[in-house]
């Protein structure tokens, strides 16, 4: 059993039709899109839900309307704006941080934190196997703890089915929702672009995957776009001792793929599918040179 996050450093590396695509040369896989922020895999592989859960992220303050003496301490000490006061105080959720500032000063005790349902998380099954995902509702934030969920769920179904792998699509970036799609994971897929925003991002995930300890392999992505900066990436790899496992050329099957819903493989022209099976292939090769160092399933 390996787990693999696929990650990027930046949004629109393709990262996500990448996903997609070695998931469909894949035998016994769980997905998890822990994209949880602008989750889209579900847009190639169209879910069926087998399972809806609520999470809760964190507080929001709330005020007891009948208790509230109108003072508007609350609201002028609310640095995010979230307490209108019309007579009495009442609350902006979507504004509202839950620093509990106003719950403190409150004479009354109107003011209370309360738990707060960010969006929902479910199991999907899909025709590449099945999906662990997530939604959150508008403007609310992921801290890192729907992505543990998600993984959590994810490994305790590989368990369950006896899968042998864990495939999953991380978020863009180096904050904490990639921070929690890496940690544990046995092996990093780092997805780029030749542009010099992608190589620097991807500079970024890679030092990331480095203080994990975690064996990384690089896909260039888009790579005829721009092969002067693919050879940059490609010298980057060679002396930070990284393999780049695959160059994939920009190919409009992917917008096509996109526009259909469906996995790139399925509007793949030979070339590119012939592009796609060695990248995997590289990705399982680097897997096994690697396995001394891989982690342990738990």
């Amino acid at each position: 059993m390996k787990e693999i996050t696929v990650l990027s450093g930046k949004g629109g590396t393709g990262k996500t039709s990448l996903t997609a695509a070695f998931a469909s040369m894949m035998e016994g896989v769980v997905l998890v899109d822990c994209d949880v922020d602008a989750a889209n895999l579900h847009l190639l592989l169209n879910p069926s839900i087998q399972e809806s859960h609520t999470f809760v992220g964190g507080l929001k303050a709330h005020v007891e309307q009948t208790t509230c003496s109108g003072c508007g301490l609350c609201g002028a000490a609310c640095r995010f704006d979230a307490i209108q006061m019309n007579g009495v105080a009442t609350v902006r959720v979507m504004h509202c941080e839950g620093c509990g500032v106003c719950a403190s000063l409150c004479p009354v005790d109107a003011v209370t934190l309360e738990s707060h349902a960010c969006g929902n998380w479910f199991i999907s099954n899909t025709q590449l196997g099945t999906m662990v995902h997530a939604r959150l509702n508008p403007g609310d934030e992921n801290s890192g703890k729907l992505v543990s969920i998600l993984r959590n769920s994810a490994r305790d179904l590989a368990q369950q089915n006896a899968a042998s792998w864990i495939l999953v699509d991380g978020p863009p970036g180096i904050g904490c929702p990639v921070i929690s799609s890496l940690s544990g994971a046995d092996y990093a897929l780092l997805v780029t672009e030749p542009t010099i925003s992608g190589f620097e991002d991807l500079k970024r995930v890679a030092a990331v995957a480095r203080q994990f300890r975690i064996p990384t392999g690089i896909i260039i992505n888009k790579a005829n776009i721009n092969p002067a900066v693919a050879a940059r990436i490609e010298e980057y790899a060679a002396e930070t001792g990284r393999d780049v496992l695959g160059k994939v050329d920009c190919d409009p099957s992917f917008i096509q793929a996109q526009l259909a819903g469906v996995p790139v493989l399925a509007r793949a022209g030979p070339e590119l599918r012939r592009s796609l099976k060695s990248a995997w292939q590289a990705v399982e090769r680097s897997i096994e040179q690697h396995r001394s160092t891989l982690t342990a399933f738990r």
